[in-house]
């Protein structure tokens, strides 16, 4: 079964159970695919159904920061919520430890000693982490290591 799939079977699920909100996140998940789809102009695979939602995802945890910076906290409620139930579809996400494990080795093999660096590490880094971490402390991680090995 595909991302796709899964996930319209889940958004089907929801609406029998009459969950609305788990039924209205599905739909917003499905509608942006769609559009990645017809800007692609082609079928989406299930690695790029897959980083639709991680870009939804990323776009609730920005929405959650904001609202709770700005004293909404129910609405950073709701983008939580609807953060969990799109994170239920992504791959497995890896640990810190691991993470830090895959750039120490990206260092080691690009040889890499200063933050004029980072370029290369990285792109050892990225294939390898892309939907199962969080880019952006990844891309910290790579900072704090080439900055403390300079």
């Amino acid at each position: 079964m595909t991302l796709q799939q899964r996930i319209e079977s889940a958004m089907r699920d929801a609406m029998r159970a009459r969950d609305e909100r788990r039924t209205q996140t599905l739909r917003m998940a499905m509608a942006a695919a769609h559009n990645k789809q017809i800007e692609l102009g082609r079928a989406l695979s299930d690695e790029d159904y897959a980083d639709v939602l991680a870009k939804q995802v990323k776009q609730r945890r920005e929405s959650i920061e904001l609202f709770r910076a700005g004293g909404r906290d129910a609405m950073a409620d709701d983008e939580e919520a609807e953060a969990v139930i799109l994170t239920e579809f992504l791959p497995e996400q890896i640990g810190a430890d691991e993470v830090e494990q895959i750039v120490r080795t990206a260092i080691a093999e690009t040889g890499a000693s200063s933050p004029a660096d980072m370029g290369k590490v990285m792109g050892r880094v990225v294939p390898q982490t892309k939907g199962r971490a969080d880019s952006k402390a990844v891309s910290e991680l790579v900072r704090q290591l080439l900055a403390g090995s300079a």
